[in-house]
């Protein structure tokens, strides 16, 4: 795999270009969302400004956005996963190249290291290898982009305010985790996180549709059941409902 070195800005004539290189970056998973400030910290050691690729501000989009109009003439960006269900790494870099193509002002010259950040640490021995966006990356043109999935439920995973300081994140990896290890995928069941979907006392919620189970109090464990009765074997926890009126 080629590796390319991003050199420094050297034509004076540029008007408002940034010598030195700027550096994004980015948190692929919403469970890294919940980790912002660790990642702020890990981005601030390498001087670099911190974007989400998914539920998180600023987005990838927003930051490539910013860094351009400032005058910076070269990016490198790096994604870091914290957690195990993260989109793929080729993510990231259709997402960057996609802004790249799409860019109308004054548009920076941009490298995406080739593998993601696996730490807190490894971000700076990860950027030592990237690849240039050439404009020529393949969009998302797969069939699998274009029909919604053939799911039997959606699983609605509550993210107010009240679930996500109850735990939710943790049970929602819970949940990917145990369909993973039953090889379930989109076409089973599709997991969406929410905003608040009351009863905030019950957090953390959980919703199967179009079975319309409310269920609270979903820890690990229960996410876990949830998976292994309801969605694969029929028949909804009883124990865990929330009463519906």
């Amino acid at each position: 795999m080629s590796s390319s070195r991003p050199t420094e800005v050297d034509d004076p004539t540029v008007t408002g270009s940034v010598r030195q290189p700027a550096t994004l970056v980015v948190g692929m998973s919403i469970a890294d969302v919940v980790r912002r400030d660790e990642l702020l910290s890990a981005a601030a050691e390498l001087d670099a400004s911190l974007a989400f690729l998914q539920q998180g501000d600023p987005s990838v989009d927003a930051e490539l956005t910013r860094l351009a109009d400032d005058g910076v003439a070269v990016v490198r960006v790096v994604g870091v996963d914290l957690g195990p269900v993260a989109p793929a790494h080729s993510w990231l870099r259709r997402i960057v190249a996609h802004w790249w193509r799409a860019r109308t002002g004054p548009r920076p010259e941009v490298h995406v290291a080739t593998r993601l950040a696996r730490s807190l640490t490894d971000p700076a021995t990860v950027l030592e290898e990237t690849r240039p966006i050439t404009g020529t990356e393949p969009g998302l043109t797969s069939d699998a982009w274009e029909r919604v999935p053939g799911y039997r439920h959606q699983v609605l995973v509550c993210r107010g305010p009240r679930c996500t300081a109850q735990g939710a994140v943790d049970s929602w990896r819970a949940l990917v985790l145990a369909m993973m290890e039953r090889g379930l995928g989109d076409d089973d069941a599709l997991i969406v996180q929410t905003g608040c979907q009351f009863p905030c006392n019950q957090a953390p919620v959980f919703t199967v549709q179009p079975d319309d189970v409310w269920y609270g109090h979903v820890d690990p464990p229960t996410a876990t059941r949830i998976v292994e009765e309801h969605l694969v074997g029929g028949r909804p926890l009883a124990d865990h409902r929330a009463p519906r009126r």
